[in-house]
Order: structure tokens, then sequence, then C-alpha cells
């Protein structure tokens, strides 16, 4: 399909190259230009959205920050009061029930209540955010809860009958997700909750004596968003060393393992899609914030500029190639009426003319065509009329060649006697010649191949009467083919070849063989034998002397027939010969079937 398009169209159209040649450098251009344009635009979409994202990012670690910061107040404000430390390290060192008990000593001896307890209870009213306050004996292996009523609730977790003494010691994260353990334990089952441990020690002896540990809300995280919900785009989540998901500013993975820590060191890498990623490290903490923006939609984002590009690109490609091309398609017409007026002139019309008044390149070659055809006219007058007229000559030359001075019907008494006397034989070849001679000197309008056929066929009698079973032949042609107008005896002279240079007497399978074909409107006569056959170099001298004028002798014959058919059909008519020697000759003629003409137009 596109080939046949390219060559219709665009092979031979040197107006249509010129045209897509510049359309082509005028759109690559454009669209170079435009490329650049959208990738700096691009780029600077994406940097304003990462910088952006990156400043949430940063709000959402100040807000952890701050979380922890205040769990390590708490502490800190337990070791500043020596009374307040000493009751916590208490409660931490000893059963529940002995704290109660030295409480109330301590009230009836000092009249002072001890407010170790409160101390912490007092901090969920300081931060809205904590859903659970919890105090860790790492002693006595118990834990003390306080959810946000304030209520409290003591629970044994002895390491005989729970994990919980083993993943406290284990659990070395300042910022981590609550473990399961102690939320089965509390039944604490909301996965968006965080966890800030703070360790305990006796302020005197700095032993280890247990943990403070409190869960936050993790959608108390949003509050330090608030500025950026309408522009924030893409995800952002914060992720323990391991994987476990702290905040998931989607929701998608609260309570699983982010399945994609392998890739969160890459600026771009496949998560759920391609992805641009940054991260912010807390160090101190333990834990990592992590940005990520969909590629996907940051080109969402420069959607507008997008359009706004293709559109100005197209309009600009369609103002660079219309203007050019009006002009072009003008010289196009132009061109057009020039090379129309030529295939007029190729038909034989010698009489049109163009008529082109602008003095431009080409109003030249359209005046320097019509005072060609002025010079052509003139040579036909002087030189072509007159070749014509010795190419009748030669013609009549050649007919002189076969056609003796006497009349065909003194051959007809002659055969009439040879009847008399019994001569069979004689009398039929004389009724050939007398035919033959008949067909030669009659004079008709118009010579069909039905004639032609029919005038070889008596000369090919003659030949198999006087060599009787030795030589044979046929002929083959579509009877449709009769009543095309063909040159007089134009197969004559070939078939005189074989019966003079290439029949053998001594042989009893001579044979010749005339084929008629029509192939898309050319009449193709090939002439086959079997008979001696043409010496290499031979064969080429005559296929040189066909287009040279030479004296009547060696291949007058072919030449004179080679020679009326090109003059009467130009390049559409032609001869061909082949040969071997010993094994016989063909002798292929062409001409076109509408362009025939007969004898009276030579």
């Amino acid at each position: 399909m596109i080939g046949s398009v390219y060559r219709r169209y665009i092979k031979n159209n040197l107006f249509m190259k010129l045209l897509l040649s510049f359309a082509l450098i005028t759109i690559l251009t454009i669209i170079t230009l435009s490329y650049l344009m959208y990738h700096v635009m691009s780029q600077s979409v994406v940097q304003r959205e990462m910088d952006n994202q990156k400043k949430a990012m940063e709000s959402v670690n100040a807000f952890l920050s701050e979380k922890y910061e205040s769990v390590q107040s708490m502490v800190l404000g337990v070791y500043r009061d020596p009374r307040l430390a000493a009751d916590i390290s208490y409660f931490l060192q000893h059963d529940f029930r002995d704290y109660i008990e030295h409480g109330l000593n301590r009230y009836y001896e000092e009249d002072v209540a001890p407010y170790g307890l409160s101390y912490f209870a007092n901090r969920l009213e300081d931060d809205p955010d904590i859903r659970n306050l919890m105090l860790y004996s790492a002693e006595k292996q118990y834990l003390y809860v306080y959810n946000r009523q304030k209520s409290a609730k003591l629970h044994m977790t002895d390491a005989v009958h729970s994990y919980i003494p083993d993943a406290m010691a284990l659990d070395n994260k300042n910022v981590s997700v609550p473990n399961p353990w102690i939320r089965k334990e509390i039944d604490q089952w909301d996965p968006r909750l965080f966890a800030v441990r703070a360790v305990m020690n006796d302020k005197n002896s700095l032993k280890y004596i247990g943990q403070l540990l409190i869960y936050f809300d993790s959608d108390g995280i949003w509050k330090s968003l608030a500025s950026y919900k309408e522009t924030l785009k893409g995800t952002i989540l914060v992720l323990t060393p391991n994987g476990d998901v702290i905040f998931d500013s989607s929701g998608t993975y609260y309570g699983k393992s982010y399945p994609y820590m392998g890739q969160i060191q890459q600026e771009t890498g496949m998560l759920e899609q391609e992805s641009y990623i940054t991260t912010l490290a807390q160090n101190q903490a333990g834990y990592v914030v992590v940005g990520t923006i969909p590629k996907q939609e940051i080109a969402a984002a420069s959607q507008g500029w997008k359009r706004t590009i293709i559109i100005a690109s197209v309009l600009g490609i369609l103002i660079a190639i219309l203007f050019p091309s009006l002009v072009v398609i003008n010289f196009a017409k132009r061109t057009n009426k020039i090379i129309r007026f030529m295939k007029k002139v190729e038909t034989g019309d010698l009489t049109s003319r163009i008529i082109e008044p602008k003095e431009d390149e080409l109003g030249q070659i359209s005046r320097s065509f019509n005072d060609m055809l002025d010079e052509l006219n003139r040579y036909i007058e002087r030189v072509y009329k007159a070749e014509i007229r010795q190419k009748h000559t030669e013609f009549v030359a050649l007919q002189a060649r076969v056609n003796p001075h006497f009349l065909y019907n003194t051959l007809e008494v002659i055969r009439m006697r040879a009847i008399s006397q019994g001569a069979q034989d004689v009398a039929e070849m004389i009724f050939s010649l007398s035919a033959l001679f008949r067909n030669v000197v009659q004079q008709k309008a118009v010579y069909t191949l039905k004639d032609e056929l029919e005038a070889c066929r008596l000369y090919l009698e003659l030949f198999r009467i006087r060599y009787k079973d030795r030589f044979t032949y046929a002929i083959e042609c579509d009877r449709e083919l009769y009543g095309i107008p063909v040159v007089k005896m134009f197969l004559q002279p070939i078939i005189e070849n074989y019966i003079v240079h290439g029949i053998e007497a001594d042989r009893d399978d001579n044979h010749a063989v005339i084929r008629f074909s029509r192939e898309n409107g050319t009449i193709r006569v090939r002439v086959e034998d079997n008979g001696r056959g043409i010496e290499p170099q031979r064969l080429e001298e005559i296929k040189e002397a066909l287009g040279a004028p030479e004296e009547i002798g060696g291949s007058f014959g072919l030449r004179v027939v080679y020679e009326r058919l090109k003059l009467l059909h130009g390049n559409r008519a032609g001869m061909e010969l082949k040969s071997k020697p010993g094994v016989g000759t063909t002798v292929t003629v062409w001409f076109p079937e509408k362009e025939g003409a007969g004898e009276s137009d030579v």
C-alpha cells in the first residue's frame, strides 16, 4: 500500500518531494522545540511538586519529633522532682499492693499523698493525640495502662504466661508500631497508632527499672499536613527500619509491612507504578519519612501545559506549511501544464503550443519548447518524409526479388498442362505459386493478419510439396486475431531465411512453426524451426545489421522488416533472434495491436 502510494504520487514528482522535505524539516524542528519546551516545563513541575512534598514531609517529621520529645520530657520531669522520682522508682520495683501500702504509710507519716501515677494521668489531658499511656515494670513484669478516659488497669505479664517481657526487652526502637502482644493484652486493635517509648532508670542507682510506653493516634499527623491538603500530591509514609508502617497518607498499608523498602533509597523506582521517591531519616527516633509521587500524577499536573504546547505546535506547523505549499502548488500546476503539452506532442500532435506569459524559469522553458516544436516540424518536412519514401523504395525492391515479371494466368495454363500430363505434384506447386503471386500483386486498402497468414501458407506449401515428406509446417493463430491490420509481407522474409539457410534436405523431420499470441495489447509472432541454426558470431553480425543501413545483400529481408515495423510503431515494435547451431532458430516479432497499419500506410 505505502509502496504503491510512493510510486504513484511521490517517486517521480519533484514538487511533491520538495513539499514533503520542507514539511518534514518544519515538523521536526517545531516538534523538537516543543519537546524541549515541554521537557523544561515538566521538570519545573516535577521539582515544584517534590519541593512541596518535601516541605510536607518536614512538617510530618516535626510532628513526630515533637511527640518523641514530649515523651522524653515526661521522663525528665520525673527525674527533676526527687519525690516524684522516688515514688515512680518504688512503683516500678515493687508489687502494686506494696506500692499502695507504701503510699498509705507515707501519707500517715508525712501527711503527703503520693502523686506519681497521677503525674502521668495528667499528661493525657495535655496531649489529645495520646490513646494509651503505659508504665512497664521490668523487675515485676507488670503493665500499668491508662486509656484516653484516664481509666487505669494493671496487667500481669510475667514471662511464664506472656511474651510481653521478651518483647519489651528486645524492642529498642524509640518510635515504632505497637507490639501485637501488647495490643492483645490491652485489647487495642486500632491500626492507626504509633508507639513512642522511653527507658526509665532509678535516679540514684541508674539501674534499668522499666519503660514509659505511649500510643499516639497516627491520624493526628494529618494536623501537620492541614496547610498542604489541597496541593499535596502523592503519598507520605512514616516507616520503621524494618518496613512497619507508622503513618500512611493513602491508608493502604496500615497493619502491613511496606513492600517496597528496597526501592526507597532510589530517586525513582517502580512501586505500585513508576514514581519519584524522597526520604527524610530521623536517626535518633528510629524512623524514616518517605514521600512518593507517581510519575503519572505529575504528568497529569502538566496536562494543561501539554495541551497548550500541542495546540501552539500544530498551529505553527499548519502556518509554516500552508503558505509555502500554496507557492509550490502554483509552480506544480504550471509544470504539469507543460508536461501535458509534452504528452500531446508524444502522441503526434505537433501543432500544440504552450501559452505561458510569465518571464520566470517555467516561462523560458515553455518558449523554448514551442521553438523546438517549430524546428521539429521543419525537420519532418525536410528529412522524415524523404526517409519514408526511401523505405518504400526499398520495400518495392524486396517485392521485386520474389516477383518475377510474368503473369499468374500464364502459370494457370501451365498448371492445367501438368494435370493433363498426370504430374499432380507439379500442378499443386504451380497453383500455390500462382496464388502467392496474386497476393503479392494485389493492392488492398487494409491488409489483415489473415491475408498475411494465407501468403505464408502458400509459400510454405510450395516447399512442402517440393520436399515431400521431409518438411512439415504448422501455423497456430487464434481466429480472433484474423482481422488485425498488419504490415504486408512482414513474415515472408523470415520464413524465406529458414527455407534458404536453415532447412536440411537430407533430414526427414524438417519442421517450422508460426505462433501468434496477444499480450496486453501487443501482438507477438514467434517463428521457430529445427534447422541448421546460426553460428554465434554470425548471429551477432545479423543483430548488428538490423539497425544499420546496408546495401541489398545479406540479411536484407530481416532488416527491411525490422525497419518497417520501427517506422510504423516506434519503440513499441521490435524483433529478437535466438539460435543454436544444430538445434534451430527462433525469430520473435512484436508490434502494438491498435496501432497496426496496412500496406497502404507505407
